[in-house]
C-alpha cells in the first residue's frame, strides 16, 4: 500500500492507516468504535479533496511518472478488439519502447500506436523505459503510412521521457528519424488524434504527436524538456526541478490555456493508476468525441485543419520601421 503512495500523500495514507487500525481493534475486542471511525473517514475524505483540488505542477509530474500507471497496452487493451501488433521498421530492427498495430474502436479499423515503458523491472528495461531508438520511430512511421494508404484513422498515445539519448541511436539517424515523422503526419489525409498520458517528453513526445486533435490527460505534462533537464541547462542544478516545472508551463491546465492541446480528459481522484479501467472508459469518450467529426472531412479539409491547428499556436508581435 505505502509504495502506491507518493510523498505528498503520505498524511492521507498515515490517516487512511489509523482508519484500518480502528477498524481492526474494533472486529477483534468487539468495541464500537463507528463514530470514531466515521469522523476520521469524513477527515480522509475532505484532506483528499484539498490534496489533489491544489496539485503543484511538480506533484502532477509526480503522478505522471508514477510506477503503476496505466501503459498504452494497458489502453488499447481496454479501449480497442482485435488489436493485432505488427513489428519491425524494415530497416534496422524492432524497437519495444515503441507499440502498434491494427485494431477496432467501436468496430472501425484504426491504426494505433504509442510509447510503452512497461509494466514490470524486467519489462522495463527490455522497453528502454518507453524511450524510443531510431527504429521506433520509423516503426510508426511504417504503420502510419499503411494507415493513409488504407484510410484508416490513427490514434496515438504519447507517454515517454523523450527520445533516446545515446551513441547508438545517433549513429542510426535519431534526430532525421523525428523529423521525418513530424514532415510525414503533418501531410497524411487520414485523421490523427493524440493522446498525452503521462510524460510528453520533447521531440521524442512530438514524433508521433502531430494530430488534427491534441488530447491530455489531467495530471500528466508536454515539455519541450524534462524539468530535470531544464533546471540544469538554467541553473546547472537538477536539483531545482519544481521550480523548472512551475516555469515551464507543461501541465494540461497550462497548455489548454495556451491553446496548445485540444481537451483535459479528467483523471479517477488520484490519479490513472486509481482506477485503469474507469480512466481507459474517459479516454475512450473522448477519442470518439474528437475523431467522430473528423470522419466526415474531406482529404484536403484533415490537411489543412491540421495545419490551421499547428498555424494558431503562439503569438507573436510584427514589428514594422517606423
Amino acid at each position: 500500500m505505502k509504495n502506491n503512495y507518493l510523498p505528498f500523500e503520505r498524511p492521507l495514507l498515515e490517516l487512511k492507516e489509523k482508519i484500518a487500525e480502528l477498524e481492526k481493534f474494533s472486529q477483534q475486542k468487539g468495541i464500537d468504535l463507528s463514530d470514531e471511525i466515521q469522523t476520521l473517514q469524513n477527515k480522509a475524505t475532505n484532506l483528499e479533496k484539498q490534496i489533489y483540488k491544489n496539485l503543484t505542477t511538480w506533484q502532477k509530474v509526480q503522478i505522471a511518472r508514477h510506477a503503476s500507471r496505466p501503459t498504452t497496452m494497458h489502453y488499447i487493451r481496454t479501449i480497442f478488439t482485435d488489436f493485432m501488433e505488427l513489428h519491425g521498421d524494415r530497416l534496422y530492427g524492432d524497437d519495444p519502447a515503441i507499440v502498434g498495430g491494427i485494431a477496432k474502436l467501436d468496430g472501425r479499423p484504426v491504426t494505433v500506436i504509442g510509447h510503452e515503458r512497461g509494466t514490470g523491472t524486467k519489462e522495463k528495461i527490455a522497453r528502454n523505459f518507453g524511450m524510443p531508438h531510431p527504429e521506433g520511430y520509423r516503426k510508426a512511421l511504417r504503420l502510419m503510412q499503411q494507415a493513409n494508404k488504407f484510410g484508416r484513422p490513427i490514434i496515438t498515445f504519447i507517454d515517454t521521457q523523450g527520445a533516446h539519448p545515446g551513441m547508438e541511436a545517433e549513429e542510426r539517424g535519431q534526430s532525421e528519424a523525428i523529423a521525418r515523422n513530424l514532415r510525414e503526419m503533418a501531410g497524411f489525409s487520414v485523421p490523427i488524434v493524440c493522446v498525452v498520458t503521462g510524460e510528453g517528453g520533447s521531440g521524442g513526445a512530438l514524433a508521433i504527436g502531430v494530430g488534427n486533435r491534441l488530447l491530455m490527460l489531467e495530471h500528466a505534462y508536454y515539455s519541450v524538456i524534462t524539468p530535470e533537464g531544464a533546471a540544469a541547462i538554467l541553473w546547472r542544478d537538477a536539483t531545482k526541478a519544481q521550480e523548472a516545472a512551475e516555469a515551464l508551463k507543461i501541465t494540461s491546465a497550462d497548455l489548454k490555456s495556451l491553446g496548445i492541446i485540444d481537451e483535459i480528459i479528467s483523471e479517477p481522484k488520484g490519479g490513472a493508476h486509481k482506477d485503469p479501467v474507469l480512466q481507459s472508459k474517459y479516454i475512450k469518450q473522448a477519442i470518439i468525441k474528437h475523431l467522430s467529426p473528423l470522419l466526415s472531412m474531406s482529404e484536403e479539409e484533415l490537411i489543412g485543419d491540421r495545419y490551421q491547428k499547428y498555424a494558431m499556436i503562439g503569438e507573436y508581435t510584427l514589428l514594422t520601421k517606423m
